[in-house]
Parts: C-alpha cells; sequence; structure tokens
C-alpha cells in the first residue's frame, strides 16, 4: 500500500472538509440571490421605471407671465422724463453701465440713451439694440440707433412684467436650451461643482475618497461630493431627509439616469431646475429665472462676476442670499472666480477685474405676482372664453396686456391724493378709475380701490352706481343727430316742470341753484348742466328713443322714467367708460380691451386681440358734442381745468353727481387718453362730493403728470362755425348782440342770413350774456352757479 504524498493528502482533507461544510456556505449564497433576485432587481426596475418615466416626459413647472404693452418710442409720442424713467425703472431696468448693458440706461440732459432687451409680442417683437432718444416740449423729439446713427421711425421697450400665475406650487422658472446658455457658466458649474461630471457614472468615488479625508481633518463636514446628477435627483425625485436609505437612492437613480441619458440631457435639466433663491412663497428655480430675479436681464446677457455669483449660489441660496448677506455673497462669489481662474476659464486679469465689480443685485426681484389686481380681473375676464384658470396657472404662457405702466401708477397717485386732500371726509370715501387709449379702445390702466394694490372688491367693474349728469351727453346726442331740428345754438326751455309719477306722486326737478333760466342755448345747457333744459329735450326727444339709444351698447336694466335723463342709472365705471369711450374715438363703437395676445412657451403667438373699428356713426353729431363738452370745460361745471393750468389740453368732460352728494363722477377725454373717475362710499351714505370735488379732482391729478396729447378745438369735418340767432336758430351777423358762434353740420342751416333787428327784442327769450367777441368760438361764460347747501334735485350735475 502506497501513503499520499503530503499535498495529495492536504487536497483530499480539503475536499472533504468541504463536503462536510458546504450546506453552510450555501445558505448565505442563496439567501443573497434571493434578496438580489427577489428585492434588489426589482427595486431597480422599479426605480428605473420612475426615472425613464420622469426623464422622458420631463416638464418643468412653469408660471405663465403677464406683462404690460410695449413702450413705444416715436417723434411725436407723449413723453416726459419723469414718466420715461418711471417706466425703465417699473420695467426693471438700471441706471448706470452707461447704458451698455441690455437693461440699462442713462441720461444726459433731455437725452437718454437705453440698451434694449428685446422681446417677443404678439406684433412679433424685436432685438436688443442700443438706441438713443430725445425728450423736448413733453413728447419725444427723436429716437436714433447708436450702431448705425440713424434716425429710427419706432422703437420699443420690452413689456414691464405685472402679474405671475403659478400653478399649484409657486415655481418661478424660466426654461432655457443648453444650447443658449453663456459657455462660462457650463463650464464654471462643473468646475466648482462637479469637475469629473463629463466623466463620472453619476457617482464621483475620488471626490467621496476626498471629501472624506477634508471633512476627517475638519472635524465638521467642509466638503461635499454629490456630483450634478446626484444634485438633480435630489432635486426631482427625493426629500431633503438626511438618512442612509434616500443616500442609497440618490446613487441607485443618479448611476440609472446616467445610463439612459446624456450628459448635456442631464445637465440641461439641473441647469433649469436647481433652486436658487426665494421670494415670499415665491421659489426661484433655474439659472435663467435666477438671471433676472438678482440682475433683471437675461442670462446671455451678464457678466462673469454676475454668472459667477449664481454658481456660487448653488451651495446655499439662502445663506449666501446677496440681498440680504452681501458680505456673504461676495466673498463667495469671489471664491468662484478664483476657481474660474484656476481651472483656465478666466485669466488673471479677467478674474481680478470681475472680483472688484460690486454686486450690482437689482433691489427687488421681477416676481410681481398680481401688482393691479384691478386690472388683472379685467384681463381674466377678457380671455376666459380662450383658456381656462388651469391652463392659465399652469400653461407657461405670456400674456400681453395694453396695461400703461405710468398711467395707472400716475392714477393711483391721483386717487390717494384726491382722497388725502379730503381730509377727514376721506376716510370713508372710496374711489374708482379706468383710463383708456381715446383712439383704441385699449384699457391702460385700472383702479378698483383708493388703495392702490388693493385686493377685494373691484369698484372698477363690480360697483354700479347712480351715473348723475354723465347721461346727458348722450342725451344731447340724440338730439344733435336731427341736424334739421337740432344745433348747439337751439333754445331749449329751462322752465320750471312737474310730472305725475306711476305711483301717484308728483316730481318737481329742479337745477343746482334752484332757479330756472329761461330759454337757453342747448350748448350752455349742456356746459352748464341744466337739468329742466336737459329735461324738456329728452321729453321732446322720447324716452323710449333715448333708451334704446343706450341699450345699443349693450346696457340693461335701462328704466325709461323721466328720472332717467338726470342719471337715475346705476352703471359701473367700466361701463361709463364704454359710454364715453364712443364720443372720445368719434363715434366708432369700440370694446374695450385689456389683452393684446397670447404667447407660448415657445414663443408663438397662439391668439391675438384685434379690434377693427367699422366706420362710425353719427360723427358729425358725436364732434357737436364732443365740442360742447369741450365748453364743459372751458366755462362750465370742469371749468376749473382750465383754471389748473390745463386749458392747453383742450379737454372734453362732463361732471356727474347723484341723490344727496352720494357718488362723484367725472369723464373726460383728451387726443389720447380718456378717464373715468368715481368717488363714494360703499355703505352709499352721502360723500358729500359734487362731481366737480371729487372725480374732476382726481382727472386733474391724473392728467397733470400723464403725457397726452391736446384735443383739437377745431370743429372738425363735417362742420363748419357758423354765427346763430339764437332766437330763430338761423344764420346771423357775428356783430349782432347775441349772437352765438357755434359748430353746426355743413349745409344744415338755411342760406338766409339775419340782421340784427332781432337784438333789440332778444331780452324777450331770456338769451343768455352776449358772446366775447374777442374769444370767436367761446361763449362767455356766465358766472358759475353757487352749490346749494340743501340741493333739492336728485340726480345732479
Amino acid at each position: 500500500m502506497i501513503e499520499d504524498s503530503p499535498p495529495l493528502a492536504f487536497l483530499t482533507r480539503t475536499r472533504s472538509l468541504a463536503r462536510r461544510s458546504w450546506p453552510w456556505l450555501r445558505i448565505p449564497f442563496w439567501i443573497g440571490m434571493g434578496l438580489l433576485v427577489g428585492f434588489v432587481l426589482p427595486y431597480m426596475l422599479v426605480l428605473n421605471k420612475r426615472v425613464q418615466d420622469r426623464f422622458n416626459d420631463l416638464v418643468f413647472a412653469v408660471p405663465t407671465r403677464v406683462y404690460a404693452r410695449p413702450l413705444p418710442l416715436a417723434a411725436g409720442v407723449p413723453m416726459t422724463s419723469a414718466a420715461l424713467e418711471l417706466e425703465l425703472t417699473f420695467a426693471g431696468y438700471r441706471h448706470g453701465d452707461r447704458g451698455h448693458l441690455p437693461g440699462s440706461w442713462v441720461k444726459d440732459g433731455s437725452r437718454y440713451t437705453i440698451a434694449s432687451r428685446g422681446y417677443a409680442g404678439p406684433a412679433g417683437g424685436e432685438l436688443p439694440k442700443r438706441i438713443e432718444v430725445t425728450l423736448g416740449k413733453g413728447e419725444v423729439r427723436s429716437v436714433t440707433d447708436t450702431a448705425s446713427g440713424k434716425a429710427m421711425t419706432i422703437a420699443h421697450l420690452d413689456p414691464a412684467r405685472i402679474a405671475t400665475l403659478y400653478g399649484a406650487s409657486q415655481v418661478e422658472r424660466r426654461i432655457v436650451h443648453l444650447a443658449d446658455v453663456p459657455p462660462l457658466l457650463v463650464s464654471g458649474l462643473q468646475a466648482v461643482e462637479d469637475r469629473d461630471f463629463k466623466h463620472n457614472i453619476g457617482i464621483d468615488f475620488s471626490a467621496i475618497a476626498r471629501a472624506a479625508v477634508a471633512n476627517l481633518r475638519a472635524g465638521r463636514t467642509v466638503q461635499g461630493a454629490s456630483t450634478l446628477t446626484q444634485q438633480l435627483v435630489r432635486n426631482l425625485f427625493l426629500t431633503r431627509e438626511r438618512s442612509f436609505t434616500r443616500k442609497i437612492n440618490e446613487a441607485l437613480m443618479s448611476v440609472l439616469i446616467e445610463m439612459h441619458y446624456s450628459k448635456a440631457r442631464i445637465l440641461e435639466a439641473y441647469i433649469n431646475e436647481v433652486f436658487l433663491g426665494q421670494r415670499g412663497d415665491q421659489a426661484v428655480h433655474g439659472f435663467a429665472a435666477a438671471s433676472e430675479f438678482y440682475f433683471g436681464r437675461r442670462l446671455e446677457a451678464l457678466r462673469p462676476q454676475e454668472i459667477a455669483m449664481l454658481v456660487g449660489l448653488v451651495k446655499g441660496p439662502s445663506y449666501y442670499d446677496p440681498r440680504r448677506y452681501p458680505e456673504r455673497a461676495l466673498a463667495r462669489r469671489n471664491l468662484v472666480l478664483q476657481e474660474f481662474e484656476t481651472t483656465g476659464l478666466l485669466t488673471g486679469a479677467q478674474a481680478n477685474t470681475a472680483q472688484a465689480a460690486p454686486l450690482d443685485v437689482i433691489k427687488n426681484g421681477q416676481l410681481p405676482h398680481n401688482r393691479f389686481p384691478a386690472f388683472m380681473q379685467l384681463v381674466r375676464e377678457q380671455i376666459t372664453s380662450d383658456f381656462d384658470d388651469e391652463t392659465l396657472r399652469g400653461g407657461n404662457l405670456s400674456i400681453f396686456t395694453t396695461l400703461d405702466p405710468a398711467a395707472q401708477i400716475y392714477t393711483e397717485q391721483a386717487i390717494s391724493s384726491t382722497v388725502k386732500g379730503l381730509g377727514k371726509r376721506g376716510e370713508a370715501v372710496q374711489a374708482a378709475a379706468v383710463v383708456t387709449g381715446a383712439q383704441t379702445g385699449s384699457v391702460l390702466a385700472v383702479v378698483g380701490d383708493k388703495r392702490p394694490g388693493a385686493q377685494g372688491f373691484n369698484r372698477a367693474l363690480d360697483a354700479r352706481r347712480p351715473i348723475g349728469s354723465t347721461i346727458k351727453p348722450f342725451i344731447y346726442l340724440v338730439a344733435l343727430t336731427q341736424p334739421e331740428r337740432w344745433n348747439l345754438a337751439s333754445l331749449l326751455d329751462d322752465g320750471p316742470i312737474s310730472l305725475r309719477q306711476p305711483n301717484g306722486s308728483v316730481w318737481t326737478p329742479q337745477n343746482d341753484d334752484n332757479q330756472s333760466h329761461g330759454m337757453v342755448p342747448m350748448v350752455d345747457a349742456l356746459a352748464k348742466s341744466w337739468n329742466l333744459a336737459t329735461i324738456h329735450l329728452g321729453l321732446a326727444l322720447g324716452l323710449p328713443r333715448i333708451k334704446a339709444f343706450l341699450q345699443s351698447f349693450g346696457l340693461t336694466g335701462v328704466n325709461p322714467s323721466p328720472s332717467l335723463l338726470l342719471g337715475a342709472l346705476d352703471l359701473s365705471p367700466l361701463q361709463v367708460t364704454q359710454l364715453y369711450q364712443y364720443l372720445a374715438a368719434d363715434g366708432h363703437a369700440l370694446p374695450l380691451v385689456a389683452v393684446s395676445g397670447v404667447l407660448d412657451g415657445n414663443g408663438r403667438t397662439i391668439k391675438r386681440y384685434q379690434v377693427q373699428p367699422g366706420d362710425g356713426e353719427y360723427q358729425s353729431a358725436v364732434r357737436l358734442v364732443t365740442w360742447a363738452m369741450q365748453q364743459v370745460a372751458l366755462y362750465g361745471t370742469a371749468h376749473s381745468i382750465g383754471d389748473s393750468g390745463l386749458a392747453w389740453l383742450h379737454a372734453a368732460g362732463k361732471t356727474g353727481t347723484s341723490n344727496d352728494l352720494r357718488d362723484s363722477w367725472f369723464a373726460g377725454y383728451t387726443g389720447e387718453h380718456l378717464a373715468v373717475f368715481w368717488m363714494g362710499r360703499d355703505d352709499n351714505k352721502p360723500a358729500g362730493l359734487f362731481g366737480a370735488t371729487g372725480g374732476l379732482r382726481a382727472w386733474r391729478e391724473l392728467f397733470a403728470k400723464l403725457p397726452t396729447r391736446p384735443l383739437s378745438s377745431a370743429p372738425g369735418s363735417g362742420l363748419e362755425m357758423a354765427w346763430i340767432n339764437p332766437a330763430t336758430g338761423r344764420r346771423t351777423e357775428p356783430q349782432c348782440n347775441g349772437a352765438q358762434q357755434v359748430p353746426v353740420v355743413a349745409g344744415s342751416l338755411p342760406a338766409e342770413v339775419d340782421g340784427c333787428a332781432w337784438q333789440s327784442v332778444q331780452g324777450l327769450f331770456g338769451i343768455g350774456q352776449p358772446a366775447a367777441t374777442d374769444a370767436p368760438g367761446a361763449p362767455a361764460a356766465p358766472p358759475a352757479p353757487a352749490a346749494p347747501s340743501n340741493p333739492a334735485d336728485p340726480y345732479r350735475n
């Protein structure tokens, strides 16, 4: 028998031992395999599906932004230095930078150099450009392209953002494609946050080792090791919980993302998702939104120091907030710039220049939630037929409105100043106003409360109050559509009248001064807002005809009782504006429009709102009424317009006061703007204000600041000036005592001319003062009647 050699004996014993211990080795192996097959693989499959579902249909929450109208600048456009600077400031333009950086401006006397940011709008928009705007005598004198030195016909500045419509989350974001991101930002982000981004698998083991060593040496966490992919996973899928499970999920999902998607896709998602700031409950995500939030400029217009600050904020947007902690932010920015230099992204000179620059952050981030709630209510009402609320909030839309920031802010200031000027009486007084483009119907401003920006009840749209004498121009308009019967010199009876009501009571209206004035020319009756003359005229015309005319504007609830002739009609300021728009637009029935168009997230126009005006109706009559209302502002109930230094506007307007001084109205227009003001109390108690002491005062405050064009004082096409014998309504000679010069429809008067023989009996007709020979075209002004302490007329001037 041959013995085994030692090596062979060893192998034999080992095999025997293995056979005896095999069951104990197989158990952990199969448990491990079971966990892998039964849990880890299914779990990885679940994570993989979750990752792919999210990334394959990656849609970020992007709010809908609402903008004012682009500011037009062209020779002849009304503009003052105060208004232009207000517009620039409100749109987030900064004073300085020598007017070179987009979104900046400088001033040299009356010359402004402005670097526009460009925009895409419903009408096509404009590219960024540097322009020179010269002002003079209340208007733009010239606009020049500084690059070419050539005069420009017109330029537009990008519109101010006035509201944001958020979805379920208050996330501020603007989507940007990687190709449109500045190369320094793309490279700098990787240099600071993940230098091996292009080569790692979503986890950087070398960075983990470096961070572990650094943290052990410091005895605390001083360095992180998360890759950009891990940070993105954390933002998209995970909570901020610090746990081992979350870290495992983060690592697994990062690897899965890297398996399925390109580095460019991952980086673009990161750039649009990263959290970079907070304003109230509005979170700022993505570098594009952060650029506008901190610097008021588009991402592509940022300088190296500004890019460095945004990259630095990734580490801690709250801790390094440049508005709250500028020292921290500056130190962090300069450290990032040093990294840019170390990695060769900037030269030493470039880094030193950038480090020497101030933070230069704008004071307020451009994240308006709803700056003008009354105007925004009108916007919503006008587009709800095309866009539901869910689409508006989460649709990534850009809504371009007609709002004029200067008109809006000046209107708010006019109301605040007027209410404040009322003293204690103003504490209970409320106010509302609507301003439009006189010739376009574009709504430029809406104020629904005396407190600017107040949420809640919108009096401009929803408060329906008696309109008083603001109705009178439309009664006179109905008469003047019959030029063969009525003209502005036609005599009206301003004598007492008593009318029995359906309930058996007797209505005995009176004038403001509790007097009757006999036979008065129509133009004086309107200028002085004499009630009795208006009632006699309205009854002669017929109440059904007046009702039908008012209903043609879409008004309902018009009661054809005699009190209608003095304004017993409840309307909102917006409805009154719609009525007066017909007059301001020269007889064109223009709908009031607050939205010009809507763009989708890619800048494509998906809806335009345009008004196509017709040929106009009753334009001769409208022009006669406009001329008569200019006399209201010259010597009638609104004569304070001229007295306050605004006579150059040649404005047309009408005051209105309701029962017991409850409501104060004024509607007036220039060649450029129409504005309607209402003042009163919410509890319907007397406000103690006439139209001339409330609404008119606010109107004057507005137009003392708002750049506008004067209204022409000429009678207008189709009319001619004629000297009229008010006793007969026929032509007379200008030297005749009592003759009155008014515009009439051309060819409507008989050719015969009365001599001056009639002037000896003019007193029999109660005719007013003779015309002033040194002011042709304007009747002489009798003294304004004093306001009675206890007026008897329920619907007054």
